[in-house]
């Protein structure tokens, strides 16, 4: 029963692995051209994002029973040759969730109450209290769409803060408690002033904010976004802005992570949103903490076991 770990990992993870019974070996510097003339030999693979995990790479994988992400996103997996092929599945998106809430939360005060830039102003001798005067969360209504592990979590992160939530998941029904009040997405649009998004990104969540249904929230809101940055463009987020309907942005993740691969467009109108004072950037890090990073491991190895691998 042999394991191939092909991403960077806590190396909890191996003796986690081996104390269940499985051969173990870790590979982090292993590249595409090896791991398809190796997959042959091993029944679980355990990934990050190194490569697409796509049908010319699976169908080589002639003994795999299972897979197992160590994250949340699974939008780098052929999800339905998996199916074809009865591979099971794993994610630890338990493992990271706390995480994602804490940041998000931190990232959203930190825009409210302009900390970088009264920060860097008081580094320099710059003493400005009104220009920096901040924003409560208090008696604000904070809409979360997607209601999964993330939005959970948000939400739960949030019970202390004396904010109005409203969940929408388009899958999912009955989560409403006592903090909680479960929505329809129109619901949301008219009350929100503040968005979060937690959801895949699939066929239907990319691009999923456009101008059309931006222009349909009822009030000007700030958007959170620490699921993935397809969701919504550069552009569409720049037109947005102008216009008053998105009041400032947290973004974790954006539309193209790699700065180097830019195309005119999108180097152009990312110089723009950088150029606001109302952004807040961070490098996809909602939910890499120090301990988000052992505990994925004992979320992912539970899975395995319980499966009876």
């Amino acid at each position: 029963m042999k394991i191939l770990i092909i991403d960077e990992m806590h190396l909890s993870i191996i003796p986690l692995l081996e104390s269940e019974g499985f051969q173990v070996d870790y590979k982090p510097e292993i590249d595409r051209g090896e791991i398809e003339a190796v997959i042959k030999d091993y029944v679980g693979l355990i990934i990050r994002s190194k490569t697409p995990l796509n049908k010319p790479l699976l169908e080589k994988a002639t003994n795999l029973k299972f897979i197992g992400r160590a994250g949340a996103g699974l939008d780098n997996i052929d999800l339905k040759y998996l199916e074809k092929r009865d591979i099971k599945l794993f994610h630890a998106a338990e493992g990271n969730r706390d995480a994602v809430g804490e940041q998000a939360i931190g990232m959203l005060l930190s825009l409210f109450n302009y900390i970088g830039r009264a920060d860097q102003e008081v580094r320099k001798g710059i003493w400005r209290r009104e220009e920096n005067r901040g924003e409560e969360l208090q008696g604000k209504t904070f809409g979360i769409i997607g209601y999964g592990n993330m939005g959970e979590a948000i939400a739960r992160k949030l019970s202390g803060f004396d904010v109005n939530i409203l969940a929408y998941d388009k899958y999912k029904s009955g989560f409403g408690t006592f903090h909680v009040t479960e929505v329809g997405f129109r619901q949301l649009q008219q009350e929100a002033d503040i968005v979060s998004m937690h959801v895949p990104l699939t066929p239907e969540t990319r691009n999923f904010f456009t101008m059309e249904v931006l222009e349909q929230f009822e009030k000007p809101f700030y958007l959170i976004n620490t699921a993935r940055g397809e969701i919504i463009t550069f552009d569409t987020m720049n037109e947005a802005m102008d216009k008053g309907i998105i009041l400032g942005a947290v973004l974790d993740v954006l539309e193209n992570e790699k700065f180097s691969t830019f195309t005119k467009t999108q180097k152009n109108a990312f110089e723009k949103l950088a150029a606001r004072e109302n952004v807040i950037f961070s490098p996809h890090i909602a939910g890499w903490t120090h301990q988000s990073y052992e505990k994925i491991n004992q979320v992912l190895v539970e899975k395995i076991k319980g499966a009876g691998f």
